[in-house]
């Protein structure tokens, strides 16, 4: 086990106990971290506060980055009770509905820029919020998935927007390098969480890449918090700009 003692960590985009983000911050807790969760809106608070709470979460607070201010309050929240910050876990994506069950040449202007600014961009407000509360340097993290290099079928416009979130990774991760902070994207296979299953055919998807997998065997939010762990982890400190796979060797199959 790596041990985490000591470090506090902030996760994003816990929804239920099937989300990636609590897997991780299962993991991180296990292994010694302090923790810090937030909650989309009040009809998710009921949700999650008890799932932090389970945790011993120190800071509990809603976060809907497409609501201005709100990111701001949290981390001025991070900086005054908590004065740094060693750990973040970014794992929040959006899609309007008819731009994601469309063609990707048929997606709407405010469509794609609605998707690009809550699953990318708000990585990068978080990063540039975390990097002065991470003096001594530390780990920022978000999830990505395989159809932000190939082409999966129904996977549709979150393919390109999942692309430009690999890409800012490894660009965040040359800039901040030499402070000391890595920048990772997690990519699991297809794993039955809500915000997957927004997916068309998503069932016949997990199938598929079940069938694929040399494993023969889907990620778990389990195997993603595993792995994030490892990398909040010192051991880890000289590994950045990387897109992880988790995917039971998924990708390497033609």
């Amino acid at each position: 086990m790596f041990d985490l003692t000591g470090k506090r960590a902030l996760v994003v985009g816990v929804a239920n106990d099937q989300s990636i983000a609590w897997g991780c911050a299962r993991a991180l807790r296990a292994r010694g971290a302090e923790l810090a969760i937030t909650y989309l809106n009040a009809k998710a608070e009921p949700h999650v506060r008890p799932l932090a709470e389970a945790l011993g979460a120190e800071i509990v607070a809603p976060l809907d980055v497409s609501v201005d201010g709100q990111l701001d309050s949290l981390f001025a929240r991070i900086a005054a009770q908590w004065g740094s910050l060693d750990v973040l876990l970014h794992s929040i994506a959006f899609c309007r509905a008819e731009d994601l069950h469309g063609r990707v040449v048929d997606c709407s202007a405010e469509g794609f820029a609605a998707a690009m600014d809550v699953s990318v961009h708000s990585f990068l407000r978080m990063i540039r919020a975390a990097e002065p509360l991470m003096p001594r340097g530390g780990t920022c993290m978000t999830v990505s998935f395989y159809g932000s290099e190939k082409v999966v079928e129904d996977y549709n416009i979150m393919g390109p927007v999942k692309a430009a979130l690999e890409s800012v990774t490894r660009y965040a991760a040359a800039e901040l390098g030499q402070k000391g902070i890595s920048v990772h994207a997690l990519s699991p296979g297809p794993l039955a969480t809500r915000a997957a299953s927004g997916i068309a055919h998503f069932d016949e998807m997990l199938a598929r890449a079940a069938a694929k997998a040399p494993t023969r065997t889907l990620a778990t939010i389990e195997d993603v918090g595993a792995y994030a762990a490892f990398l909040a982890s010192d051991e880890a400190k000289n590994v950045t700009g990387v897109v992880h796979p988790i995917d039971g060797g998924y990708q390497i199959i033609g």
